[in-house]
């Protein structure tokens, strides 16, 4: 299946879950109106949620269009984990030595952003790269996952795209502030379940640039696969129902190139994984009124 959270500008029903075939989806609202309309919620309540969405997907119907749906983000995760240096090629463009442990990060759920929503340029920053990457996604609260059992608690996979602000990046040993930027977190366009992928590690991975093949590469040449990741980060705390895991991004990102090739406002960037879809982000200036939130 693929799950899809969704909005449309005729109505005033909100954001709510869909199921996508084909060109179009089937509104969850309409059609399973006992179901929570939280991506999170529905993946919580396990088995009888999915027999549920598995009913309506066989059953089908119409459904609209979906140029006619504004894509969101999946869901709104608790926790957004990340890896780096996950590619050999990518290591060794970075100048870094092969990692022994997965080299882990967060990026803050503030940044979080629709699989075609803009993606902000920092006011103190020219230094904005793009990441194209695996998403895996939690289905399962789950802790001291062995190997071996760690596909049980991936409910699916998206497209995700690891926007980094380099230069803050770099200024300390931890990433976090220099991934985490608002907007900085795209990923859908919709979830995939697991059961709809044969093998997550053996995916054809592509980024573009204003139509430029920037990065091209497959999920087999990950170092650490989701399953490993799943078993590495489960022996430090427990993974929850949709919380996110950004896998690693292969070589071509614009730093490696000489000189860089950072992004620029009106750049388009689009990520696209084998089985999963696109999800396509064009670069803004970021707004520039302070933001007080009472």
């Amino acid at each position: 299946m693929r799950i899809a959270r969704f909005d449309t500008a005729h109505d005033d029903v909100g954001p709510r879950l869909g199921l996508v075939s084909d060109n179009s989806i089937i509104d969850l609202a309409a059609h399973a109106p006992d179901l929570p309309q939280d991506l999170r919620e529905v993946l919580a309540r396990g088995s009888v949620a999915r027999e549920r969405l598995e009913v309506i997907a066989d059953r089908g119907g119409p459904g609209l269009p979906l140029a006619q749906v504004r894509l969101l983000a999946p869901l709104a995760p608790r926790k957004c984990l990340a890896v780096g240096l996950n590619y050999r090629d990518h290591a060794e463009e970075m100048g870094s030595a092969f990692p022994k442990h997965p080299i882990v990060f967060t990026k803050q759920v503030t940044a979080v952003q629709a699989p075609f929503g803009p993606v902000h340029l920092p006011r103190v920053s020219d230094q904005l790269d793009y990441e194209g990457e695996l998403v895996c996604v939690i289905g399962r609260r789950c802790r001291h996952v062995p190997r071996e059992r760690a596909a049980e608690v991936i409910a699916g996979y998206c497209v995700g795209n690891d926007f980094s602000v380099r230069d803050w990046q770099r200024r300390t040993g931890q990433f976090t502030m220099g991934k985490s930027f608002d907007t900085h977190a795209p990923f859908g366009p919709w979830l995939v379940t697991a059961d709809e992928i044969e093998d997550p590690h053996g995916l054809k991975l592509a980024t573009y640039v204003n139509g430029e093949l920037r990065q091209t590469s497959s999920t087999d040449k990950l170092i650490f696969d989701s399953y490993d990741l799943v078993t590495h980060l489960s022996q430090a705390f427990t993974l929850e129902p949709g919380d996110l895991i950004f896998t690693g991004t292969p070589a071509g990102v614009g730093a490696a190139s000489d000189p860089p090739r950072y992004l620029r406002a009106g750049d388009e960037v689009r990520v696209e994984i084998e089985g999963l879809g696109a999800i396509e982000n064009r670069i803004v200036p970021e707004p520039s009124a302070t933001a007080f939130i009472d």
